[in-house]
C-alpha cells in the first residue's frame, strides 16, 4: 500500500495505476487527509463487489432489511425456500 498526494498522482497517474495492480491500493491524500483510494479489481466480480459495497442504494436496501428483521418481519429459512419454490411454480420454472 502506498500513500500519495493528489498532485503527485495527477503527475504520475500511469505509475500509480501500475502500483495499484502490483503493490495494492494507493491512498490518495489532499492536505494530508485521505480523499480517495486507487485500487485495481482482480476481475469483474471483484469490481462489482467493490461498487456494490459503496452503493448508497444498496446500503439503503440493507438498512431497510435490517429494520424489518429487527421488527420481526423475517422468514425462517424453511419458509424462505417454500416462498422461492412457490414463486418458481407460479412462473412455470419451479419443480412440479
Amino acid at each position: 500500500m502506498r500513500i500519495a498526494s493528489v498532485a503527485d498522482v495527477k503527475t504520475h497517474l500511469s505509475a500509480y495505476l501500475e502500483a495499484s495492480k502490483t503493490s495494492g491500493p494507493v491512498i490518495i491524500t489532499r492536505n494530508g487527509k485521505a480523499v480517495a483510494v486507487l485500487m485495481a479489481p482482480e476481475d469483474d466480480d471483484d469490481l462489482e463487489r467493490i461498487i456494490m459495497a459503496r452503493s448508497p442504494q444498496m446500503k439503503a436496501i440493507l438498512e431497510k432489511s435490517r429494520r424489518s428483521l429487527q421488527a420481526g418481519h423475517g422468514l425462517s429459512e424453511e419458509d424462505f425456500w417454500k416462498a422461492v419454490d412457490q414463486r418458481g411454480k407460479e412462473k412455470g420454472k419451479g419443480p412440479a
